[in-house]
């Protein structure tokens, strides 16, 4: 099977190339200065020549702030080069695997958001995430929708690494604590893809791992597996203004996963051992 995965350079297409490559995949992983997938011709040209079985789409404008200010090259990024893309993929019939966001659900209550909830995205970024979905939707029949929250992988910046850089001079932290979801290691979440992309299984999936934690909660537990002696202080949004506003709640439901005889990702809490192990590794 021939994949092609955009976004390569980022945390999550990165890793869905790493895994593939495991499973004896042939698998082409490329980044912007490879194809700029806001370009229809080059898109059309590129994807003809290589001829993939199926896209894996991970590349997106992801500075949830900045899309308050830069909506054009969001939009142009997230929907025009998503729909270049599927179109791309139904011109040689292939596969198409969308990574979507909790973004394009207003994050409000408490209960999980299903994947057939009403989408209501309260940012342009969930906006244009939300319209990549339809694109794809619209365009493919052999398509799948994969949301995921709060991600994190060994090629980029990301909370953990964040927490770990500031505990080298802090003591003391303010966290958020009353935004909920779930932290999605791209390393598990790359091997479900991988998986998935080898199905017949369409449709809309949430995937990230298991549990619920706070952005605090999940700050602790970093500062406790990694024994840095950092106090956290749990504060609200309110404390925290930021450009675009985040959801409060990004609990999804995940039992579609199991249902389509999909392995479940693991506990966060395991998760995030793996990876600061993986971490640990790249430095040495």
């Amino acid at each position: 099977m021939k994949i092609l995965v955009t976004g390569y350079t980022g945390q999550l297409g990165y890793d869905v190339v790493q895994r593939g490559l495991e499973n004896g995949l042939s698998i082409v992983g490329i980044g912007s200065k490879e194809l700029d997938i806001t370009n229809e011709t080059a898109v059309h040209r590129y994807v003809k020549e290589l001829n993939p079985d199926a896209i894996i789409h991970c590349a997106a404008y992801t500075a949830v702030d900045k899309a308050e200010d830069n909506k054009k090259e969001c939009w142009d990024i997230n929907v025009e080069g998503t729909k270049h893309l599927a179109k791309a993929a139904s011109d040689i019939d292939a596969k198409f695997v969308y990574i979507s966001s909790d973004y394009v659900f207003n994050g409000e209550g408490e209960m999980p958001f299903k994947e057939t909830d009403k989408v209501s995205p309260i940012g342009y970024y969930g906006l244009t995430k939300y319209e990549g979905e339809e694109t794809v939707k619209q365009l493919l029949d052999k398509w799948f929708v994969i949301r995921i929250s709060w991600v994190f992988g060994i090629n980029g910046n990301n909370f953990v690494k964040t927490m770990l850089r500031l505990a080298e001079t802090k003591k003391e932290l303010s966290v958020v604590g009353d935004q909920v979801g779930s932290p999605t290691y791209t390393y598990d979440l790359a091997k479900l893809i991988i998986d998935m992309v080898q199905s017949e299984k369409y449709g809309v999936y949430h995937a990230s791992n298991e549990g619920y934690c706070s952005w605090a909660e999940f700050a602790q537990e970093i500062f406790t597996q990694t024994n840095f002696n950092v106090k956290v202080n749990s504060i609200i949004t309110d404390e925290y203004p930021t450009r675009a506003k985040r959801p409060k709640n990004s609990r999804m439901f995940k039992e579609k996963l199991s249902e389509n005889g999909f392995t479940p990702l693991p506990k966060w809490q395991d998760a995030l051992k793996h990876y600061l192990n993986e971490l640990n590794q790249e430095v040495r």
